[in-house]
């Protein structure tokens, strides 16, 4: 489970082995969320509205990338 990014205590992680959709897991203290990487969209878990937010607008700018980490760690959902 690879860390992509760690910023004001919220740690983005993609993992191999994973399941469709796309998704990002962004935790935060006892707080976890599934984010689909295209639309943003909450999957499953919360996040508090500051790091969600956070979380939101670093996703904005990093979609592209993300995606082609979750899809070289998971070949067989391309």
């Amino acid at each position: 489970m690879p860390k992509l990014e760690e910023f004001n205590g919220i740690k983005v992680y993609v993992y191999n082995g994973d399941h469709r959709p796309p998704h990002i897991h962004a935790i935060y203290n006892e707080y976890e969320v599934l984010l689909e990487i295209k639309t943003g969209k909450i999957y499953a878990g919360d996040l508090p509205t500051k790091q969600f937010k956070l979380v939101i607008d670093w996703l904005a700018g990093n979609e592209e990338w993300v995606l082609e980490v979750f899809y070289e760690l998971n070949p067989q959902l391309k």
